[in-house]
């Protein structure tokens, strides 16, 4: 349960930079750079190359927000993506640094990528699960899961791809029904008989909820019912429910 509230109290700490930055639609404006300059992007994200210098004195005009990148545009035709961290470093036309707002509910909605820690019961034992998971619409995503459960008489290693569906992406409580596969290990761990860990091919079905809490963090709680393929051809059902924070960005 320690690894469980350290990985809660990680993910926290990196939100912290995050806080309190997004523009509002109708605050779109030119602004001015103060710095000595700022980088523009292909796209918006770190991952997309600098493909322009914009000097300290010049003006840009911000057209478009995604989460905590801006798209902005040059008086000389420029067009590019620049981190929310940077538009702090300019000034309105009255000659103030820019205000920059909280992120809001659009965020949410229009979320890409999130990546969680969730805690719960699988089948009577602790488990823990890390996911990662990406947008593929407005109501599908797809997801990564690594799960580790620890029982009394074994403890299991789980890995799942799961596609959700949001049936209501909109909501600021927005329920979701998932379909997955993947892989289960089960490590015995009496001594007084002989037992051999295992590994099987699992499905699964699950429903669950994502809440939008505050800026880029939301609450995530889920029920899932398993079937275990077993090489002995006994399938083996199992129940998990499980509750976690994560980000989304």
């Amino acid at each position: 349960m320690r690894s469980f509230f350290f990985l809660l109290g990680f993910m926290l700490c990196a939100l912290v930079p995050l806080s309190g930055q997004a523009f509002a639609d109708e605050d779109f404006r030119e602004v001015q750079i103060a710095d000595p300059f700022i980088e523009l992007r292909s796209g918006p994200g770190r991952g997309y190359p600098i493909f322009h210098v914009v000097d300290r004195g010049e003006w840009i005009k911000v057209t478009k927000r995604k989460t905590a990148w801006f798209k902005v545009a040059t008086r000389h035709g420029d067009n590019g993506w620049v981190h929310m961290t940077q538009l702090l470093l300019t000034l309105t036309p009255e000659g103030k640094r820019t205000a920059v707002k909280d992120a809001n509910q659009g965020d949410f909605v229009q979320r890409r990528g999130e990546i969680g820690v969730l805690s719960g019961n699988f089948s009577g034992a602790q488990v823990i699960t890390m996911y990662t998971g990406y947008a593929l619409s407005k109501n599908v995503s797809s997801e990564l899961s690594f799960s580790q459960a620890l029982g009394n008489i074994s403890s299991k290693t789980i890995f799942n791809i799961r596609l959700l569906h949001h049936a209501f992406p909109d909501w600021r409580v927005s329920p979701f029904f998932a379909l997955g596969a993947g892989g289960i290990k089960t490590e015995p761990h009496t001594t007084l008989v002989q037992a051999e860990d295992r590994s099987d091919v699992l499905a699964h079905a699950g429903v669950g909820i994502k809440a939008h809490l505050t800026q880029y963090l939301m609450l995530r709680a889920e029920y899932n019912r398993f079937v275990v393929f077993s090489s002995d051809d006994y399938n083996e059902e199992l129940k998990e429910w499980k509750i976690g924070l994560a980000f989304f960005y």
